[in-house]
């Protein structure tokens, strides 16, 4: 028999302050960042990645975090002048024609009618969040859920750099 294979096109677009909030919790440190080197290739599960988009509120967004993840995986940070929840929207609605699968990264209930519309335009929908946090009606409206857990961030540790003068 002959093997088929099916390639799958998938964006990931990401609330990063509800997923940032989440891992801050249960981590109980506010230094845990999401190990996108894991998860990732857990999340695609052997899919193509079209787009992975970070959507994070506020300004201070590391400029090492934005260029990391577009070396990485071609992705992009996107400020938001408050949730992220109309941006993310705005841009799956977008993306629907493009892929045949979007991942969200987050837990917010609020994204259930994004989810159901995503569904009726034929986009297969899949949820990635920590379950304490997770409303159990987005799981329940999604095609798939990933538990995102402790394996999936690192608790970041500041270098300690000897200071130095510098001579002229």
């Amino acid at each position: 028999m002959t093997e088929i294979l099916i390639n799958q096109s998938v964006a990931i677009l990401c609330d990063g302050n509800n997923i940032e909030r989440s891992i801050h919790t249960l981590s109980k440190s506010t230094k845990a960042m999401i190990n996108f080197d894991e998860l990732i290739p857990k999340l695609l599960n052997g899919r193509g990645l079209n787009r992975l988009i970070y959507f994070r509120e506020g300004k201070s967004i590391s400029k090492k975090f934005a260029e990391r993840l577009h070396e990485n995986y071609y992705g992009s940070v996107v400020p938001c002048h408050k949730s992220a929840d109309i941006p993310l929207s705005i841009k799956a609605t977008q993306l629907a024609s493009k892929v045949d699968t979007i991942i969200i990264m987050s837990g917010d209930s609020d994204f259930v009618e994004l989810v159901t519309h995503l569904k009726s335009e034929g986009v297969r929908v899949e949820i990635a969040a920590v379950k304490k946090n997770t409303a159990k009606i987005l799981v329940e409206e999604s095609d798939h859920y990933h538990e995102i857990t402790s394996d999936d961030w690192f608790v970041y540790k500041a270098s300690k750099r000897s200071s130095f003068s510098k001579k002229r």
